[in-house]
């Protein structure tokens, strides 16, 4: 395997996991993790060079006039009203899209590359993987190399500050089957993309400028997920996200207060109150919050105190990776449709994890907030007036109703 700044493979990834890194043909970084042992042993390698004409991913553009202009860098503008930081990419608007009606792109670029194929725009250089992570082509935030990133002003007035959206922004492809679904995965390949969490938290979390590493995955159509592809992404940004900076401040203000972990006593009174816990392995513990917003909302922690991803041994990767599948595929269970099926289900899984830089990380405590738009077979939750005029969310059903739905679909004690 290959060495790393800051990523020390555990037992286990050390011989079963196998990291290689390459670079796409426009400069952007990219990394297949392999768990097939023919890979890993190192009798089979993968394709390395990306065969596309592309242009170095930074190079000057031509605007709409024809007049060569400099790369159009994402910027952010900060509200002066709530202090947040608002990104704003304009070459997204270029982004392939295979979902939903609105589909632009004749194939996927996050499949595997096909001979012969008349799409040959695909991301990934091979013509098969297990999992591979790569630098988004179309990003919301990205550092470009020569530019300033020092504040200035929209219109020379001090109220609203802009600098560049010096992030980062990678994708993660769970596996190269573009038709199957998450839920689907064997757990040993999402023993791979566990890895691949901890393995870009450790190697980002040294990179100049990045304050929060938030890798995530948006899944169904309703959700806004523009490929359909099983996929996850990265978003690293150069400030505290402000659900983030909300946590923080209740968490520090319960520390100095009480001298606990906010995050630790929520687990602990959820494990004692019981009726709200949906799941339990030797690791980690599956709660519907005792203040759920959404209509299906669980709530993942560790049972050790663990801060980020990568500081997660073997046995808690390994049970992470058990406890994923099982939430996922009783996910799709939830919602009957009268025939007994299931459903696809959209949601959001959402890693919170401490900050890289700010003082109050250690306070704070590695969770996953998963949850879904739908509180129905036929309906969605929609973000209406209360929810996105006011950020005061109205619930259409109970915590310890979602509970019991989910304890009808499966014990509570899930270790093998």
């Amino acid at each position: 395997m290959a060495e790393f700044a800051n990523y020390v493979p555990g037992p286990y990834a050390a011989e079963h996991i196998r990291i290689t890194p390459t670079t796409l043909a426009d400069g952007r970084d990219f990394f297949y993790l392999d768990d097939d042992p023919e890979y890993v042993s190192g009798a089979k390698t993968r394709e390395l060079e990306d065969p596309r004409p592309l242009a170095y991913r930074f190079a000057n553009q031509l605007n709409a006039a024809g007049e060569e202009v400099p790369y159009a860098a994402p910027e952010m503008r900060r509200d002066p009203l709530t202090g947040d930081w608002i990104p704003m990419a304009t070459a997204r608007m270029n982004r392939p899209i295979t979902a939903g009606p609105g589909a632009t792109a004749t194939g996927n670029p996050l499949a595997a590359r096909k001979p012969g194929d008349p799409y040959q725009d695909n991301e990934v250089p091979d013509t098969d993987y297990n999992v591979v992570v790569f630098e988004n082509r179309f990003p919301s935030m990205v550092r470009v190399p020569g530019r300033s990133e020092a504040v200035d002003y929209v219109d020379g007035n001090p109220l609203w500050e802009r600098r560049l959206a010096a992030g980062r922004c990678e994708v993660i492809c769970f596996d190269p089957d573009e038709n199957g679904l998450p839920a689907d995965l064997p757990v040993r390949r999402l023993r791979t993309v566990v890895e691949a969490w901890a393995f870009r938290t450790a190697e980002i979390s040294t990179m100049e400028g990045i304050e929060q590493i938030f890798p995530f995955e948006n899944h169904g159509q309703e959700i806004g997920v523009s490929l359909a592809h099983p996929h996850g992404q990265v978003y690293c940004y150069p400030f505290i996200a402000p659900k983030m900076e909300s946590e923080l401040k209740h968490t520090e203000a319960y520390f100095e207060r009480t001298g606990g972990n906010l995050l630790k006593d929520i687990m602990n009174a959820e494990i004692e109150a019981g009726e709200r816990v949906v799941m339990r392995n030797h690791s980690w513990v599956a709660y519907v919050p005792a203040a759920a917003r959404w209509p299906l909302e669980v709530h993942v922690a560790p049972v050790r105190d663990v801060l980020t991803l990568d500081q997660l041994d073997d046995q808690e990767r390994w049970d992470l990776a058990q406890m994923y599948s099982t939430l996922l595929k009783r996910g799709n269970a939830f919602f009957d449709k009268g025939d007994g099926k299931g459903m696809d289900l959209p949601y959001i899984a959402a890693w919170h994890q401490a900050p890289i830089h700010d003082a109050r990380r250690e306070h704070y405590r590695l969770n996953l907030q998963f949850f879904s738009f739908r509180r129905a077979a036929n309906k969605i939750k929609y973000l209406a007036g209360s929810e996105s005029g006011m950020a005061a969310w109205i619930s259409d059903t109970t915590p310890e109703l979602i509970a019991r739905r989910f304890h009808e679909l499966g014990p509570i004690d899930i270790d093998d």
